[in-house]
C-alpha cells in the first residue's frame, strides 16, 4: 500500500512524491514498467483504475508508434525479404508521396476511419486515378492488420473501406504484365479457349456465347457475328432464361478477323465442344436451339455472365496465392478483356476507324470517348514515327543535293 507525505494509505501501487505530485505504478502484460503521475489524487487513481482494467482485458496495447515510425519497421520486418526489389520502391514511393503527408505524424491508436477516408477523397479530388488510390487503401489496412496481430493497435481502421471504380471515367484493362500471367495461369483449363477468343477479338460476352461452329470461317479467317445470347427474365417467362438476340446496335453484325492465336483457340474448342457432347449428362440436354452452341459449360448448358466472371476470378485468386498485397491483380469482368482487345490494337498503330469496326461501335466518337486514355501515348508514338520519316527524307535530299554538287564541281 502507497501513502501520501502525511503517512495516510493512497492504496496499492499510488503513492505521493516530495513535490507534492502523486505516481501511480504497475507492471504492464509486456513485462514493462508503467507509471501514472498527476497533482490530483482523484484524477491518478481514475486514470490507473482504468489502466489496470485495460491491461487485465488485454485492452491495452505494447508501444505506441507514428505512422511513420511504424511504417519503417513494418517495412523492414515483414516486406524487406518477402517482395521484389522493384516492389519495395513502390511501396516506399506510394507511402512517401501519398500517405506520409497526412498521416505520417499521428500515432497509430490516434488514426481512424475518418481520417483514412479523408485522404482517399483527397486523392480523387486531386484526380489521382482509381489504381493508386486502391493502393494506398490496401498498403494501410496490411500495415494497421500487422500492427493489431503485433498489439500496437486494437484495431484496423483501414478495414472495411471500400473504393468505388468510377467506370465512366476509367476502364479496366489488363496491363500487359497481367494478361501474361493471366493466359499462363488458365492455360489448359476449361475456359481457356473462351478467353482467348474474348482478347483476341473484343467480342461481346453475349456474342461469344452464341456462336456456333458454323459461325467460323478458317478458310478467309473470318468470325461471323450475327447475334447474342441473353440471360434474362422475359415478360412472359417464370425466371431467368436464355434468349438469342439481335446483337446490340446494326453495326454490331460484324466480320471479325481471325489471328493465329484466336484460330486455335476456336479450333481447340471445337474438338472440347465434341468431348462435352459426348461425356455430358443427358438429364442436362439442353433445349434444341441451343445445343450447337460452341461455348458452353461442362454440362454442354449455355453460358451467361456469372458463369465466366467466377471462372475469371478463380483464376485471378490463383495467381494471387503467390504475389504481395500491392503487386495482386484486381479481379475483373469479363468485359475487361474487350477493353483490352481495343488498347492492344492502339498500341500496335491500328487506326482507330478499323478498331471501331472490330468493336461493332455504332460511331468513332464511342470508339474514341472510350479509350481517350490510349490515344495520347499512340499520337506520340505515331508523331515519333513521322519524325522518323522526316528524318529519313532529310537525309536522302541531302544525300541527293550532294550528288548534285558533286556533278557540277567535278564534271567526269
Amino acid at each position: 500500500m502507497g501513502k501520501d507525505l502525511n503517512g495516510n494509505e493512497l492504496g496499492t501501487g499510488i503513492l505521493q512524491k516530495l513535490n507534492g505530485s502523486y505516481e501511480a505504478r504497475y507492471i504492464d502484460r509486456f513485462g514493462k514498467r508503467k507509471s501514472i503521475t498527476g497533482k490530483d489524487l482523484k484524477d491518478v487513481k481514475r486514470r490507473y483504475n482504468a489502466a489496470i482494467f485495460e491491461n487485465e482485458y488485454e485492452l491495452n496495447i505494447r508501444e505506441s508508434y507514428s505512422l511513420d515510425d511504424w511504417n519503417e519497421k513494418w517495412m523492414n520486418i515483414y516486406k524487406i525479404d518477402e517482395i521484389r526489389p522493384n516492389t519495395i520502391v513502390r511501396y516506399k514511393d506510394c507511402y512517401k508521396k501519398h500517405i506520409s503527408p497526412k498521416l505520417g505524424k499521428m500515432k497509430l491508436t490516434d488514426i481512424t476511419q475518418v481520417e483514412i477516408k479523408d485522404l482517399l477523397r483527397n486523392m480523387k479530388k486531386k484526380g489521382l486515378g482509381y489504381e493508386l488510390r486502391n493502393s494506398v487503401r490496401i498498403l494501410l489496412v496490411d500495415m494497421f492488420n500487422k500492427a493489431l496481430i503485433d498489439e500496437f493497435v486494437r484495431r484496423n481502421p483501414a478495414k472495411g473501406i471500400t473504393l468505388k471504380r468510377d467506370e465512366e471515367k476509367e476502364i479496366k484493362v489488363l496491363t500487359e504484365e497481367e494478361q501474361s500471367l493471366f493466359f499462363d495461369c488458365c492455360k489448359g483449363t476449361f475456359y481457356d479457349n473462351f478467353f482467348t477468343v474474348a482478347v483476341t477479338t473484343g467480342m461481346r460476352i453475349g456474342e461469344i456465347a452464341s456462336l456456333e461452329e458454323c459461325d467460323c470461317d478458317f478458310t478467309k479467317k473470318e468470325i461471323n457475328v450475327r447475334r447474342t445470347l441473353v440471360y434474362a427474365k422475359y415478360e412472359d417467362d417464370e425466371k431467368k432464361t436464355f434468349h438469342f438476340e439481335d446483337p446490340k446496335t446494326g453495326s454490331s453484325v460484324r466480320t471479325i478477323p481471325m489471328n493465329k492465336k484466336c484460330e486455335l483457340a476456336l479450333k481447340k474448342q471445337i474438338f472440347q465442344k465434341r468431348v462435352v457432347v459426348n461425356k455430358a449428362p443427358k438429364s442436362k440436354m439442353p433445349e434444341e436451339q441451343f445445343r450447337k452452341l460452341l461455348f458452353t459449360t461442362s454440362f454442354n448448358t449455355p453460358l451467361n455472365s456469372q458463369i465466366i466472371c467466377d471462372a475469371i476470378k478463380k483464376i485471378v485468386n490463383e495467381i494471387n496465392l503467390t504475389r504481395d498485397l500491392l503487386e495482386e491483380v484486381e479481379i475483373f469482368s469479363c468485359h475487361a478483356f474487350r477493353h483490352t482487345f481495343a488498347t492492344r490494337c492502339f498500341e500496335a498503330g491500328i487506326k482507330p476507324k478499323t478498331v471501331q469496326t472490330y468493336l461493332g461501335h455504332a460511331t468513332l466518337k464511342m470508339t474514341m470517348d472510350l479509350y481517350t486514355s490510349v490515344l495520347p501515348k499512340q499520337m506520340t508514338n505515331e508523331m515519333n514515327r513521322l519524325d522518323e520519316k522526316l528524318d529519313k527524307l532529310e537525309k536522302e535530299s541531302e544525300s541527293e543535293l550532294e550528288k548534285r554538287l558533286n556533278i557540277i564541281a567535278f564534271p567526269a
